[in-house]
């Protein structure tokens, strides 16, 4: 049975923990394919298109489904979506790891990017339903934590398992981890609902089409360039559908993503400094893993291990992120940490040659890791206050959707920059296209945390008369603070 409400902090901690399990197997999975796609090529006798779509069939369902995995959590029970979209990701894996052909693989890839789409969002709303606002802090840094050490630690664990073992135990790994999380989450985690609504069938069928064509023609310009047919008219097409959605959503009674949200300074700031972090960081992170490998000649496994300074910051200041952000307001923190990571690239950008040693790369790794942290659990933290409590499924779809596509479009961007410059075709080539590449990346987090110092939260409270509430006079984070205090 759940928890009862005799022994609440007890309930809180399980639904802490079965959240950051699941979400640390989606976003892990994110990654942990790209190290295994020459075995993959080998055993399977895979093409080059049929590799990339490996890992593409995963981000695309994945990004797209964000918007439709809280709307259903919302419509049907969170707690009862979260468990059926750990099963659907569970059996995924199994069905990648037995794969016996490439089309097998990339279409179970598929289907646990969906498994994803659905667990990802609710595991914010859960914790914000389980934990008090003046108590959510500390909670939603861990699982800001948990999220960077898990894209982090993608590269050391698949390359760790190929060396190990075999491609397939990428996908056997999650397997246990599922059959143990599913019962765990029905014993512990208690039922919620989103408020008494319909569900908006137009609104989510132009959400996933408008999201699908912009993020397919996002993929498909790293391989086909941004002048092809195909690219444009995806591009175009999906675009065009965003926009029904956003008119569909201000005609509805029941949208499932209320465009109030936006009109939110804290909710619209936030999330575009989440579109800047994620386009500028993991469109870098791309190259830079790249790097340590192909031009200073290092294994996938050691690779993963190098890259754990970034992990090891991420870990320590996340949670207490969370913490002071609460106390202090999450603008300051998001723009010293946007500040960091883009010092930190510009600093590996002017670095970087074909003999750098790991030394010299040590300190911007930390800063790097350190300011993703910064902003991880603020920027949570700041949307969570925007909202009322009952709408935080929708807003962490919506905040979910907009980072997968500025890492999608950050890796589609900085792809371009690279190949402009330089090329695979030798290490000095790489350098040539890397460089200005993460210098390009460094540029857009300067821009965000410009963005959060000039464009203050204004109104991090819900409107009263959305939320139904009394006006207090004073603003939720400094109550939280007298709380603390």
């Amino acid at each position: 049975m759940p928890p009862t409400p005799t022994n609440p902090q007890h309930g809180r901690m399980w639904t802490l923990v079965i959240v950051s399990i699941g979400l640390f197997m989606v976003v892990l999975d994110n990654l942990v394919v790209s190290v295994a796609l020459p075995s993959i090529h080998r055993e399977l006798g895979a093409s080059i298109q049929s590799l990339e779509w490996t890992v593409n069939a995963y981000v695309l369902s994945y990004a797209v489904l964000l918007l439709t995995g809280s709307a259903l959590g919302d419509l049907l029970g969170r707690k009862r979506m979260f468990i059926s979209g750990i099963v659907l990701f569970t059996l995924a894996s199994a069905g990648s790891a037995l794969a016996p052909s490439m089309s097998v693989l990339i279409a179970t890839r598929a289907l646990q990017g969906v498994g994803a789409a659905v667990v990802t969002p609710l595991t914010l709303t859960l914790l914000a339903d389980a934990f008090p606002p003046e108590r959510r802090g500390l909670a939603i840094g861990v699982w800001s934590g948990i999220s960077g050490i898990a894209v982090a630690l993608g590269p050391l664990v698949g390359g760790a398992v190929i060396q190990l073992s075999s491609w397939h135990w990428i996908f056997w790994i999650n397997v246990p981890v599922g059959i143990a999380l599913a019962p765990t989450a029905a014993r512990w985690l208690n039922e919620s609902f989103g408020p008494e609504r319909g569900l908006d069938l137009a609104g989510l069928g132009l959400a996933s089409a408008g999201l699908f064509g912009v993020i397919f023609g996002l993929i498909r310009s790293q391989t086909l360039g941004w002048g092809s047919v195909e690219v444009i008219v995806a591009l175009a097409l999906g675009l065009l559908l965003l926009a029904g959605f956003v008119v569909q959503e201000l005609r509805t009674s029941d949208p499932m993503l209320p465009m109030s949200f936006f009109g939110r300074r804290s909710f619209a700031v936030t999330n575009a400094i989440s579109l800047a972090m994620y386009f500028g960081m993991f469109g870098s992170i791309f190259f830079l893993s790249q790097y340590l490998q192909n031009v200073l000649g290092n294994s996938p496994l050691q690779a993963g291990v190098k890259l754990l300074t970034w992990t090891g910051a991420t870990m320590v200041v996340a949670p207490l992120a969370g913490v002071f952000s609460e106390r202090f307001g999450p603008r300051l923190f998001m723009a010293a940490g946007l500040a960091l990571q883009a010092v930190a690239l510009g600093w590996l950008a002017g670095e970087a040659q074909l003999h750098q040693s790991y030394i010299s790369m040590v300190l911007p790794f930390v800063l790097a890791g350190s300011g993703m942290a910064l902003v991880f659990a603020p920027s949570a933290n700041a949307v969570l206050a925007s909202v009322r409590t009952d709408q935080a499924g929708q807003a962490s779809g919506a905040t979910n959707a907009i980072r997968e596509l500025g890492g999608v479009l950050g890796i589609a961007v900085l792809s371009t920059v690279f190949t402009g410059h330089g090329s695979y075709a030798s290490p000095q080539d790489f350098l040539h296209g890397l460089v200005p590449a993460v210098w390009v990346g460094a540029a857009v987090l300067a821009a965000g945390a410009l963005m959060a110092v000039a464009l203050p939260f204004t109104d991090v409270r819900p409107r009263q008369a959305e939320a139904g509430e009394q006006p207090s006079g004073h603003d939720p984070l400094e109550a939280a603070a007298a709380a603390a205090a």
